[in-house]
């Protein structure tokens, strides 16, 4: 479930990346180079590509849950207290979704477990050529 839920959550911020980016599906103006809503997009788009792909997640989630609480804070707290009425409600969700990523990991469904269980065969392989290199055999 741990997988499921990192992989929709970050199809769901890929996507608002490629709308403020590149205007699909939602046809966003797309913002000046190296502004605040560009660098947003850039977040969105590599961020959550990373995240749906399981890669260096912890890092990307946690830069992520950042944005989500920078936008909540800058853009919907000071219109209203309450996030049903200054519609904070989704980056709240946004930020505390992928904090929870950054302790609970990408789950068995991500390139970072394939490379980790990669790397723990080959140290493996490598512990048992040394022990049976250094009896004789």
């Amino acid at each position: 479930m741990l997988s499921i839920l990192r992989i929709v959550t970050a199809l769901l911020f890929f996507e608002h990346g490629t709308s403020r980016l590149f205007g699909f599906p939602s046809p966003l103006p797309t913002p000046a180079l190296f502004t605040l809503y560009w660098f947003a997009g850039a977040i969105e788009f590599a961020g959550g590509a990373l995240v749906a792909l399981g890669l260096f997640t912890r890092s990307a989630a946690f830069i992520m849950s950042g944005q989500m609480a920078f936008a909540y804070f800058m853009r919907h707290a000071p219109t209203d207290f309450f996030p049903i009425l200054n519609r904070g409600d989704g980056a709240i969700l946004y930020c505390f979704i992928f904090l929870y990523i950054v302790f609970a990991g990408a789950g068995p469904w991500s390139l970072d477990a394939w490379l980790k269980a990669r790397r723990d065969s080959g140290a493996q392989a490598k512990r048992l050529e040394r022990q049976t290199g250094a009896h004789g055999t």
